[in-house]
């Protein structure tokens, strides 16, 4: 057994093995993702680095997966050069994979600031100037937070018509229809949850009846409209080709 030092720590460790399995052997905790006791270290995740003098007597950053024990070593697992190295380690596998919740949690644990976890929002404005300017709803907004411009719920009301999710370039807003109800999400943040209504001709589930509403309150008369009717897409469709075609039709 030799004795090395690991802040500020004298600890015992078995010569040839790790720093890392000394550390870890003795409750000292250092970040690590690539390591398996199983397998030969290969240093690829670099989260592992701790301060060591080197033999020059100046601090450099090595590898504890990697690095062998050797008697009076000195280690320093959360000195500001370590802090630095460990943050540069961090960014570089959440470039890899943004979304991953292991590496999102170890770098809270260790207290390394990461970037937010993306939305797909690529802030493009699309929905919410599409809900301002031409739905007149004004159910979505752009704000400013620390973490960036994000799209969130407006002072509006959504009416569920759906035209933000038709233009979001890149399906961060969404509209899911299940059990006679149409919810409107901002990648899952609910943005409203809305009753659909039926078709008076098929039946079917096709709008929300705020959008219905909505469409009735902003449309002008039309001169041969008799009555208001409720009719999903392919119905409306229909029945206007039936009143071509019986205007167009030569009388007797």
């Amino acid at each position: 057994m030799i004795e090395i030092t690991i802040d500020n720590t004298p600890i015992m460790a078995e010569e040839g093995t790790t720093i890392l399995q000394a550390a870890r052997a003795n409750g000292i905790a250092i970040p690590h993702l690539c390591y398996h006791p199983a397998l030969k270290p290969s240093g690829a995740c670099k989260l592992c680095g701790v301060e060591v003098a080197s033999p020059t007597g100046r601090q450099v950053i090595m590898l504890s997966c990697i690095l062998k024990a050797k008697p009076g070593l000195v280690i320093k697992t959360d000195s500001p050069m370590v802090a630095e190295h460990r943050e540069k380690a961090f960014a570089k596998l959440l470039n890899l994979a943004p979304d991953s919740e292991r590496i999102r949690n170890l770098a809270a644990e260790y207290k390394v600031p990461v970037p937010p976890m993306p939305n797909g929002c690529i802030r493009c404005r699309l929905c919410v100037r599409v809900c301002n300017d031409v739905v007149g709803a004004r159910a979505l907004k752009m704000v400013k937070k620390e973490t960036g411009n994000r799209v969130v719920p407006g002072e509006g009301n959504c009416i569920g018509c759906g035209t933000c999710a038709n233009l979001c370039p890149t399906k961060v807003m969404r509209v899911k229809d299940e059990a006679g109800v149409r919810t409107v999400y901002i990648k899952d943040e609910v943005v409203s949850r809305l009753p659909l209504e039926r078709c008076e001709a098929c039946g079917n589930l096709y709008a929300t009846s705020d959008f219905l509403a909505h469409v009735e309150a902003h449309t002008g008369d039309h001169p041969h409209t008799k009555a208001v009717h409720h009719l999903c897409t392919a119905c409306a469709k229909l029945m206007s080709d039936r009143a071509v075609t019986e205007t167009l039709r030569p009388k007797k």
